[in-house]
């Protein structure tokens, strides 16, 4: 069925799995397995603590001084961080978009992103939640409705928990081989690096009690696993998304998610490039006018 409506949020159910998603950034607000949280949660009608669960596009991250160059040209972003003198996280997490399909147990929304400083393409974006036994499974695509081709980086900034167990009672699996070292403006720096024997080493399981983390990972299984004493969850990706940002959120950052008392966060957002793609051109996608970008991601 086909709606077009002013609803700011949406509920979808099967297979013991319920999902929550809010209008403004297509964001992922909940997620629970027989009523168990796998995800942060955070109330309706406020702005989502440390960009939980939306959409980061047309690029993810930090864009090196908002400056880009593509098909020639250079491109010089609006900076929104101004710390870091960085444009982050793309032009979609902060706006509605528009419901085009509602069932009981699948969702699915849309959105124009529009021309902006820097971003001079035509660029549609939709994305599906459906959930049943398996989970929750999420089909992204991005359609160049253009005359020109355009440069794309994804991500989905994904926050895991199991119920109200803190995360510091937790072990996280990523099976990622490498790792990307971060500069002091927390912009990827050298080449990826081999995880094997460091602290990043998330091959196996390994716990989370005082580990800090804000970084770049790749070379991965597609699935991440964070396991409590009482259950676990697992985010898989398709291959279109070989990369994952994982953060650790302090008491404060996250003191805005619901469900349990306050404590820290884990951050598992799956991306189709790093941080910083659009500035060094790693693994950017170029699509064609009349062509679409896809990838698939999920939880369980």
């Amino acid at each position: 069925m086909t709606h077009m409506s002013v609803q700011p949020g949406f509920t979808i159910a099967s297979g013991g799995y319920t999902a929550d998603i809010a209008r403004t950034g297509a964001a992922l607000r909940g997620l629970r397995r027989d009523g168990v949280a796998l995800t942060e949660e955070w109330p309706l009608g406020t702005t989502p603590p440390v960009s939980a669960g939306v959409v980061l596009a047309p690029w993810p991250g930090r864009t090196e001084d908002g400056i880009y160059t593509f098909g020639g040209e250079v491109h010089r972003l609006t900076v929104t961080h101004q710390d870091t003198a960085t444009a982050n996280h793309g032009l979609v997490r902060a706006i509605d978009w528009d419901d085009v399909e509602i069932a009981t147990d699948a969702l699915t929304l849309a959105v124009d992103v529009g021309h902006h400083p820097g971003w001079p393409y035509d660029l549609h974006l939709r994305i599906r939640y459906a959930v049943g036994d398996d989970g929750l499974s999420c089909s992204f695509e991005a359609h160049n409705t253009g005359t020109v081709d355009l440069p794309f980086v994804v991500g989905f900034h994904t926050y895991l928990r199991v119920g109200a167990t803190p995360i510091d009672d937790c072990t996280l699996e990523l099976g990622a081989r490498r790792w990307q070292p971060l500069d002091e403006r927390l912009l990827p720096t050298g080449p990826t690096r081999p995880t094997e024997g460091t602290v990043y080493d998330f091959t196996g399981p390994a716990p989370l009690a005082g580990v800090q983390l804000d970084t770049p990972f790749t070379a991965t299984d597609n699935r991440y696993v964070l396991r409590a004493p009482n259950g676990e969850v697992t985010l898989w990706t398709d291959d279109r998304l070989p990369w994952a940002q994982v953060f650790t959120a302090g008491v404060e950052a996250a003191r805005g998610f619901t469900g349990h008392p306050a404590q820290r966060a884990l951050a598992v957002e799956p991306m189709s490039g790093p941080g910083n793609a659009l500035h060094t051109g790693t693994d950017v996608a170029t699509i064609s006018p009349g062509g679409v970008w896809a990838c698939s991601w999920g939880i369980r």
